[in-house]
């Protein structure tokens, strides 16, 4: 009877919050943002003070995780699923001569069903080392569309269940992959679709993810409020796709990123919390959900991004629909799980529903963390003008234009994984 009571009340505060949203208007005006008190970074739920990177590691780390897994993320199973790895494919003359690709099917098995998804691995041909560094990043519109349709590349592996329909140049399309520079520079680039581990649309298609190979697989209608959702299973298949990668003879393992923007922003900041196999962590746009802090309420805010993409978080975290300051968590403690690993965040002129200012001000504060191993966070509450990046142990830039991937955030990305991994 209680837990029937809970998904009741679960489903009054969704009716609730439907209504609430339906008259939403976003505060662009600084002005209006309401006064805040982030919580603590280094108070443990006890009073304890953390005063060492031992301390944040084996007493407060496991704190701001749980917070972030029972009531943002969700919580991702510890089941065992198997995984078979097989080269569909390779191209050793892509792009003009300069890079190899290979399309690689992952398919993951347990409890008597599969799930497929195609990795797809974007190799320099002329690479001066052996061991080769690798980004991870995943893509909104198909592995094929990242070239410009290039035929040689397997369509999209979900496209029977949910297709892609591309009108001109979708919003979430990344403007810019830049394999070029990648390539000259000496990385590996390695993505695959989003929709191949959980079809991202507002119907339900969670009876079409990677969820349903666990024991505790549920419909939507039977969610426990810390349930994963399609966010927490993002995160799952870019660790599944590190897994892979580290058993490459000519992959870093010790030199790895990952990279996303906007929902999938959202996504590597939580994968690089789980997952400290990632060395660097780069968020771009990621907005409200990543990087920018809640409490603001400023640009797209939790009641509003759990009302139009209810699957992306657990079901609780819609509970603090125009409740921010009462949240017992903000965003600055996500990046504070990356540390002292490298962690870039980024913004982009033109785009005040991500809160550019609250992704700067959460990278700011999580810089107290990162002192703690004698490192260097931001160093600085004054935002840096356009195109003037600050790249120390965290990183950030803003940079001119809309909501997007450009050619100047690789060229960022890449000079800040060429400092973190000692390759300059």
């Amino acid at each position: 009877m209680k837990k029937k009571s809970l998904v009741m009340s679960l489903l009054a505060l969704t009716s609730l919050t439907i209504q609430a949203q339906s008259d939403f208007v976003a505060n662009y005006d600084e002005g209006k943002v309401p006064a805040y008190t982030l919580p603590s970074l280094l108070t443990c739920n006890d009073g304890t003070q953390i005063t060492t990177s031992a301390e944040w590691e084996n007493k407060r780390r496991p704190e701001v995780m749980e917070l972030f897994q029972s009531m943002m993320f969700g919580r991702t199973p510890q089941e065992k699923v198997s995984a078979q790895y097989t080269l569909l494919k390779e191209n050793p003359q892509a792009l003009n001569g300069k890079a190899t690709i290979q399309q690689v099917r992952m398919r993951f098995s347990n409890n008597g069903k599969s799930h497929d998804a195609i990795l797809m691995l974007v190799k320099p041909n002329h690479a001066q080392r052996s061991k080769l560094p690798v980004i991870f990043c995943y893509n909104f519109l198909g592995n094929e569309q990242t070239l410009g349709h290039d035929s040689s590349i397997l369509p999209h592996a979900a496209n029977d269940v949910f297709p892609i329909t591309v009108k001109g140049k979708d919003e979430e399309g990344y403007g810019s992959w830049d394999f070029d520079q990648i390539m000259d520079r000496g990385y590996v680039l390695a993505t695959m679709c989003y929709h191949d581990i959980y079809p991202d649309g507002k119907n339900d298609l969670r009876k079409h993810s990677v969820a349903t190979l666990f024991s505790d697989y549920v419909e939507e209608s039977s969610m426990q409020p810390d349930t994963w959702q399609s966010i927490g299973m993002w995160a799952w298949g870019a660790s599944r796709a590190a897994n892979y990668l580290v058993t490459l003879p000519w992959i870093d393992a010790d030199r790895m990123a990952v990279m996303g923007h906007s929902r999938l922003g959202k996504t590597a900041l939580w994968t690089g919390a789980q997952d400290t196999r990632f060395r660097v962590v780069i968020s771009n746009d990621s907005g409200c959900g990543g990087a920018a802090l809640s409490r603001r309420c400023f640009g797209e805010t939790i009641g509003k991004i759990t009302d139009s993409f209810p699957h992306w978080f657990c079901p609780l975290l819609s509970q603090y629909d125009r409740r921010e300051q009462e949240l017992p968590f903000d965003q600055h403690q996500l990046l504070a799980l990356v540390a002292p690993r490298g962690l870039y965040v980024a913004s982009a002129e033109d785009d005040a529903w991500a809160d550019q200012r609250g992704e700067f001000l959460a990278a700011c504060a999580a810089g107290e963390v990162y002192h703690l191993y004698g490192l260097k966070g931001l160093e600085t509450t004054v935002m840096p003008a356009i195109h003037q990046p600050i790249t120390n142990s965290i990183a950030y830039h803003i940079r001119a234009g809309i909501h997007d991937v450009t050619t100047y955030d690789w060229t960022q990305y890449l000079n800040f994984c060429d400092k973190q991994f000692k390759l300059q």
